[in-house]
């Protein structure tokens, strides 16, 4: 299933607040992703970019006046509004809100708005006072009552100084917003899928821990692209470097067995688990209250302990369950041991010593293991792309 942005029609609003410069990455990367992206600027918001800079991204004409004759809305003011898919407002100030919540039709934008069939999706962006207001408050709570979806504000240092909250999100959660609004009548709507992710970390003692090299990337491609299909979707992380995704839980552990107990919670009303962390198979029998000094020993011994084999202690009725193998040699081989061993599915088998596919990297090169026999090569392609195939063979099972 394809990334839902793609060959989307996206309205994008942008409204007279200093953070609409984001708005410019974020028509950017739309158009990237392969949406036709239509800008309506309203006045305010031209006095802090000119519409040539979003003609110039999007290739697309600005609209900035409904009376303009060169505007669709001049000719037919529902253009836009008839074939957006979604429509964000990013920038969205406190006047624009405003207007939202009661019905305003005074602008090119609120015309809009009013006249679309489509998700809206408003991003505030403001001072801190201002958001916190009383009457901004109310108008936004109008908004959610009608349907309309709040990304943010986050809270950080404002323009005007404050640090409080009403930035805007930053262009990853907005699209990761937009993804989630697209798909959510996808095929796993309705389906809790849980995914755990990144490395997990067995104490030594307060400083040193045993590690691998998992970056966390894989499960959090794959916990996306289940949000992008409209599941309810829970990530139980090891400590990792990446950002909380737009729309999914996650759930910080550290170690191999605070992953477990996590897991046993989260998957008790799950569809389906797709385990992509790197968890220890080892951890210290005994880890020291205090940082252990090195002193005049040349070695250091330390006594390891098997950690439980997650999934395969995992055995709740009807739950679809996905493993993956990385793997340096006999690739095929320990992954149907695996396959087999754990009660599995799926399992997902690649080559970590591949430079493109190993650890840290972007892209991941796997062959699909199934139970009834079937095995089935992938092309090199994006961890979002393979979580994608490997969602395809979880719907296949839903169903």
């Amino acid at each position: 299933m394809p990334d839902p942005l793609a060959n989307s029609n996206i309205a994008l609003g942008v409204t007279g607040s200093i953070a609409c410069y984001k708005a410019v990455d974020l028509a950017s990367k739309l158009t990237q992703a392969g949406a036709l992206v239509d800008v309506v600027m309203t006045a305010d918001a031209c006095k802090f970019l000119a519409p040539l800079t979003f003609r110039s991204i999007t290739h697309r004409p600005v609209v900035t006046n409904v009376f303009d004759p060169q505007s669709e809305l001049s000719i037919d003011h529902v253009a836009i509004a008839e074939r957006a898919d979604a429509v964000i407002v990013a920038p969205a100030t406190a006047n624009t809100i405003a207007k939202l919540a009661h019905g305003f039709a005074d602008d090119a934008l609120t015309t809009t708005i009013l006249a679309t069939q489509a998700p809206l999706i408003v991003a505030p962006a403001m001072d801190a006072h201002m958001y916190d207001n009383v009457a901004t408050q109310r108008n936004i709570a109008t908004l959610r009552e009608r349907g309309c979806v709040i990304a943010g504000p986050a809270s950080g240092r404002l323009a005007s100084g404050l640090v409080g909250k009403g930035r805007l999100l930053e262009t990853p959660e907005l699209l990761g917003c937009l993804r989630q609004t697209l798909g959510s009548d996808g095929d796993l709507a309705g389906r809790k899928v849980v995914v755990s992710a990144g490395g997990t970390q067995e104490p030594i003692d307060p400083v040193r821990v045993i590690a691998n090299h998992s970056s966390g990337k894989m499960g959090y491609a794959v916990a996306e692209a289940a949000r992008d299909r409209g599941a309810e979707v829970s990530i139980v992380s090891a400590p990792t470097a990446l950002p909380d995704p737009f729309g999914i839980k996650v759930v910080s552990v550290r170690t191999a067995l605070q992953m477990q107990g996590a897991l046993h919670k989260e998957c008790a009303n799950a569809d389906a688990l797709v385990m992509a962390a790197a968890v220890a198979d080892w951890r210290p029998s005994d880890m020291s209250d205090q940082k252990v000094k090195k002193g005049a020993a040349d070695t250091w011994q330390i006594e390891l302990i098997k950690n439980p084999d997650i999934i395969a202690g995992i055995t709740f009725e009807r739950l679809v369950k996905v493993g993956f193998a990385a793997e340096s040699e006999d690739l095929v081989a320990n992954a149907e041991s695996k396959l087999l061993g754990k009660g599995l599915h799926l399992i997902a088998a690649n080559d970590i010593t591949a430079e493109d596919s190993g650890f840290g990297v972007d892209t991941n090169k796997v062959v699909l293991l199934d139970r009834e026999g079937g095995q089935e090569a992938l092309p090199l392609m994006s961890k979002y792309d393979v979580g994608c195939a490997i969602l395809d063979r979880v719907v296949g099972y839903l169903y």
